[in-house]
């Protein structure tokens, strides 16, 4: 029986259709997972024997050292026509991407500012040119360096072309997607899928994989992770329960590709640099595969959110869907983070978020609506960047409008904000800012202004409107 009080979306059939093709997911996050196109493919009893099952070569790929604590060792095995290694040599690509930046104490290209930053929406190219996601991807900003495996980068992508002869493999580190306009129908070496505004998509590090755009063109963000993977976060007193649920996430099953593709190109992220090798078949010839070690997606609309129930605001790590631990407990090298619709019922409290300063860094984005903070001037497939201690907050509309409200009994009612989707991603190392994105004709040179309104409303009785002395009886400390 359906609930039509039922905020939520119905859950989504398990098979996605796109035109004539299905894609068929297995469910959970963390698990050992095995999937085969062609019965019989995965060789029973052993990962590597003599000769595999119609004639496949097995190939490890490792997401962890082969001696990380099992229960975080990742890997999977897969069993494919032919094995990645056959390839030419890589060359630096022609023409390079230069807006890709994967060292950030490269004071040539990067910027420290602790201004507080905001970008309009990049208008996606019209073709042509044509841009397919790789030369379409570029560098925002971020901490640390892939070559010492430990920092993060934040891209944005807009791409009007699908990804045609060609696959792209990032070794540097995980990219967690969040296409904002336009479908993505992504196929890895695991198998395809589709991921719609709304979804996220987690591609680890290493894996080969191409995105074609069945809605046209296409822009969104990109998290990167050096020297980690993502992970639940843990629950503590929320208990066994809630937030982000382990069984929403998909990961695609056994697919594959045979023919021959002369002059096909691998493209490689190494060191933020793109290389290229020329081979003739599809990396996307992987018949079979077992392990824990893949890509996978999540529908934000199942995240269950925890909120305050009686009054003051929730800290926005309640919201938090996947996180990239370091090894100092309760720190984390990047959260994603989100501001879903929600129902808001804190009593004699201002319910949008508070004005802050934060030990952490945050980027902002925004899929759709409008976020509860900023009446104006943040639009979906826009960007904000709040870094380390530098002040931000209700810019003065949302502040005004929401404590014109005090003394109404409308204000205490519950109220619920819909419409909307918002996100964060949240790290403890302070960000370097590319150039290009201080140069952009898209960035907002008057962001400030939308706190310069904001007025003082202090007033008190004494006489003395400086501050200068304290009337009798306002010191505390009391002698016995």
């Amino acid at each position: 029986m359906s609930n039509s009080n039922d905020p939520r979306p119905p859950p989504p059939h398990p098979e996605q259709l796109e035109g004539d093709d299905t894609y068929r997911y297995l469910s959970g996050l963390g698990n050992s997972f095995s999937s085969e196109a062609v019965p019989g493919s995965l060789p029973a009893g052993q990962n590597s024997p003599l000769l595999c099952p119609l004639g496949l070569y097995a190939e490890q790929l490792s997401g962890t050292s082969f001696t990380t604590p099992r229960h975080r060792n990742l890997r999977t095995w897969l069993y494919r026509i032919k094995p990645s290694v056959t390839h030419e040599p890589f060359h630096p690509r022609d023409p390079a991407n230069r807006r890709l930046v994967g060292d950030f104490d490269d004071r040539s290209t990067t910027v420290a500012t602790p201004t507080q930053l905001r970008w309009r929406p990049e208008e996606v190219p019209r073709a042509p040119p044509h841009v397919d996601f790789v030369d379409g991807l570029y560098t925002i900003c971020g901490a640390g360096s892939s070559f010492l495996r430990h920092g993060f980068a934040i891209h944005m992508y807009a791409a009007n072309k699908s990804m045609d002869g060609c696959a792209f493999c990032n070794a540097d580190g995980d990219f967690l997607i969040v296409p904002q306009q336009g479908k993505l129908l992504i196929t890895t070496e695991c198998g395809k899928m589709l991921v719609p505004p709304g979804e996220i998509v987690v591609i680890p590090q290493g894996f080969r994989f191409a995105v074609d755009l069945p809605d046209g063109p296409s822009r969104g963000y990109v998290s990167e992770i050096f020297g980690a993977h993502f992970q639940l976060p843990d629950l503590g007193p929320i208990g066994a329960n809630g937030l982000a649920s382990s069984r929403d996430f998909l990961s695609p099953t056994a697919w594959f590709e045979q023919a021959q593709r002369p002059g096909y190109t691998i493209v490689q992220k190494y060191g933020g640099e793109l290389f290229t090798a020329t081979q003739d078949f599809s990396p996307f010839n992987v018949v079979a595969w077992h392990g824990n070690y893949v890509p996978y997606k999540y529908d934000l609309s199942k995240f269950c959110p925890f909120n305050t129930v009686l009054f003051d605001h929730a800290d926005p790590s309640v919201n938090t869907v996947l996180t990239a631990p370091t090894d100092k407990p309760g720190v984390a090298l990047l959260d994603f983070v989100i501001f879903p619709p929600r129902w808001l019922v804190a009593e004699n409290t201002f319910r949008p978020p508070y004005y802050h300063r934060n030990c952490m860094s945050e980027f902002m984005g925004l899929i759709y609506g409008i976020y509860e903070a900023k009446a104006d001037g943040f639009l979906p497939g826009g960007a904000s960047l709040h870094s380390c201690m530098t002040p931000h907050g209700p810019d003065t509309k949302t502040y005004e409008a929401t404590i014109s409200c005090l003394g109404d009994a409308a204000n205490n009612e519950p109220s619920r904000l819909h419409g909307t989707l918002a996100f964060m991603f949240e790290s403890a190392l302070i960000p370097r800012v590319c150039r290009w994105a201080l140069e952009s004709p898209s960035r907002d040179l008057d962001y400030y202004q939308c706190w310069i309104g904001l007025k003082s409303h202090f007033s008190h009785d004494d006489h003395d409107r400086d501050g200068g002395s304290a009337t009798p009886g306002d010191d505390k400390d009391e002698k016995n």
